[in-house]
């Protein structure tokens, strides 16, 4: 697997790189927690280690930054604490699993293979989205149309994924902004037309099939076939 370690501990972040790839795993380690969470969002990983304390933002505000940004990597966290609460925490941002320090590598190991394996389970059950000659694999995360791959931010994808999921609904700016942005996100901004301009002109621009992304005034956005 492709491995992304966010851990400011130098020692540790070797000792565990230096364990996962005597397993023929791929392993990266970012000693910053921004540096980390930028690498999370730019490349596609299998797993993402996540030490909970971070320095500057810690690994639960990492961790609800990618859920929030449709990054949905299994994240196993790394903790010192013990704490029901800080276990919690962590799971409702969107952990799928954590281990406490100090721990030994062959329990890391198992851990990581078993949300290796719930992965690439998901990866083979997910669905392939299609509208008219557009499709997106909710797998690979990858879109095409007229056999031509699309490239998509993490919020562009999230959008079309919500959208493929509800053609010929009208969709409100809030239900936008809380499916894509979360409850927090200010429909008093413009940021959501601006997505759905550069969405459109990724799946529209340039393709010789119908435009696919229609405005309802005073309602919101739909995709359909226009009939």
């Amino acid at each position: 697997m492709k491995i992304l370690v966010i851990e400011d501990e130098i020692k540790v972040g070797a000792f565990i790189k230096r364990g996962l790839e005597e397993h023929q795993h791929q392993v990266q380690v970012a000693t910053e927690g921004p540096a980390g969470q930028q690498l999370a969002l730019q490349d596609d990983y299998d797993l993402i280690l996540l030490d909970v304390m971070l320095p500057g933002i810690s690994g639960i505000q990492i961790c609800r930054h990618l859920r929030g940004s449709a990054v949905q990597t299994p994240i196993l966290m790394l903790t010192a604490l013990n704490d029901t609460t800080d276990i919690v925490d962590g799971l409702n941002a969107g952990a799928d699993d954590y281990l406490s320090k100090p721990f030994h590598f062959s329990e890391l190991l198992a851990r990581v293979n078993a949300l290796g394996r719930r992965h690439q389970q998901f990866r083979n059950d997910a669905a392939v989205l299609t509208l008219a000659d557009l499709t997106l694999d909710t797998g690979t995360k990858t879109a095409h149309r007229e056999g031509k791959e699309i490239v998509l931010t993490a919020k562009e994808y999230a959008l079309l994924e919500l959208f493929l999921k509800n053609p010929a609904k009208v969709l409100s700016r809030a239900l936008i902004a809380e499916s894509v942005w979360g409850l927090e996100f200010d429909t008093g901004t413009n940021t959501i037309d601006v997505y759905i301009n550069y969405l459109r002109n990724k799946i529209e621009k340039g393709f010789t099939g119908d435009k696919l992304i229609h405005t309802v005034v005073g309602m919101g956005y739909v995709m359909k076939i226009k009939s």
